[in-house]
């Protein structure tokens, strides 16, 4: 139920938290802030509007914060076309991603600079938290679904032209740590307040322990100025070598040290990426409070067929997977965040930590914990109301209710 009376609105129902779930809670705002979130009190509800709410089983969340989103609805994120990129956001607010990142992909120096300075304004506009950068800076033996002719070893112009570019909304990078040049790379990422985060890599356990140590000294030598969050690994398993048992590679060092808090580990928990065992694995071994639950969305995501485009490259909807269309490979996620929810929860996690991962672990990441990723008073009035099978019911953006899925007003 919905209470729109005066400047203030409410909601009453079953409430999930990153730390518990609450049978009987109100969310109250006021314009874009929460005023109120928790156990509701009836003695304080004269019009006594606290007790028919919800659907059955629905439950209201925080709002989602998705790091790594390519697009979805048609359009692409490294396109540089303004109405794909605005069609991309509306579709992906409307699924209660009420914070992403828009991330872009491998494609000639001239695209990214178009595409930045796009996503800069869009930016500017509150409608994203910034740029997620994967790329190009990348292995080309771990290059996924990048076009390996468009990625290049770091050097200083072409570091700048990027930062540059992006107008400080450049927020998160994807490198490869083994790369010629990644040293400079990572200074200058940590300088600008960019995170740093290892990914599309075929570094050894030690490279990968090395480049960690690199970015912590950085972090340190700065004071952590301008830079409030935290490195992450980019979509953890995917795109990096698979564990041996005597070659180890990054992932049981990216784990071990994500547990200590170091860094934040990527997961595109849609039964398509990752096993459900290999989700769970995640979940105990790193903790949910060291995991970002991402879709790595692209501009197929919420289509069940059709060609789309991820930067240059073409790709096609097949069995529910997002497919590159000349080689077949894995090319990113076709759901958005709230599936990756529901598939980590059906993968045996916790509902609570599910609910943590996409939302305010993802938000400390950006350094944001204290704007949106948790219903507290004082924060963005975003949340997301879902039924017991996580089918978008309703979403609230900053205080006002986007429409439901179907064309009808939410609440």
């Amino acid at each position: 139920m919905a209470n729109h009376q005066g400047t203030g609105s409410f909601i009453t129902g079953r409430m999930v938290t990153e730390t518990e779930i609450i049978e009987d809670a109100v969310l109250a705002w006021d314009g874009e802030r929460i005023t109120r979130a928790g156990a509701a009190d009836r003695s304080d509800d004269p019009a006594g509007a606290l007790g028919s709410t919800l659907p059955p089983g629905a439950l209201i969340l925080p709002g989602l914060v998705d790091l790594h989103c390519h697009g979805g609805g048609g359009g692409d994120f490294t396109s540089g076309n303004e109405d794909q990129a605005r069609a991309a956001v509306d579709f992906l607010h409307r699924r209660g991603t009420t914070t992403t990142l828009a991330s872009t992909c491998s494609v000639p120096l001239t695209d990214l600079v178009q595409a930045f300075t796009l996503l800069a304004r869009l930016a500017e506009e509150g409608l994203i938290a910034g740029i997620h950068s994967e790329g190009p800076f990348l292995s080309p033996e771990r290059c996924g679904a990048h076009d390996p002719s468009y990625l290049r070893s770091p050097d200083q112009d072409d570091v700048d032209r990027l930062i540059d570019a992006a107008g400080g909304h450049l927020l998160s990078m994807t490198y490869a740590p083994e790369l010629e040049g990644a040293e400079l790379l990572v200074y200058e990422l940590v300088t600008h307040g960019v995170i740093p985060s290892i990914g599309h890599t075929d570094a050894t356990a030690a490279q990968t322990a090395a480049a960690l140590d690199l970015i912590i000294e950085e972090l340190d030598a700065t004071g952590f100025d301008g830079f409030q969050g935290r490195p992450t690994a980019t979509h953890l398993f995917n795109a990096m070598p698979a564990v041996h048992h005597r070659s180890p590679g990054p992932v049981p060092l990216l784990l071990e040290r994500a547990r200590t808090g170091e860094l934040a580990v990527e997961l595109i928990a849609d039964n398509i990426h990752l096993h459900p065992d290999t989700v769970r694995m995640a979940f105990l071994m790193a903790g949910p409070e060291n995991v970002c639950l991402v879709s790595d969305s692209t501009a197929g995501a919420g289509r069940t067929s059709g060609n789309f485009r991820l930067g240059r490259t073409e790709i096609h909807i097949e069995d529910g997977a997002a497919i590159l269309s000349d080689t077949g490979a894995l090319a990113g996620g076709n759901g958005t965040l709230i599936d990756v929810v529901r598939c980590a929860v059906e993968a045996g996690v916790q509902l609570v930590d599910a609910v943590r991962s996409a939302t305010c672990v993802p938000a400390g990441v950006l350094g944001l914990s204290d704007e949106v990723g948790s219903l507290r008073p004082g924060l963005r009035a975003d949340a997301l109301i879902v039924s017991s099978e996580f089918e978008v019911l309703g979403v609230l953006r900053c205080g006002v209710w986007l429409a439901a899925p179907g064309g009808n007003r939410a609440y």
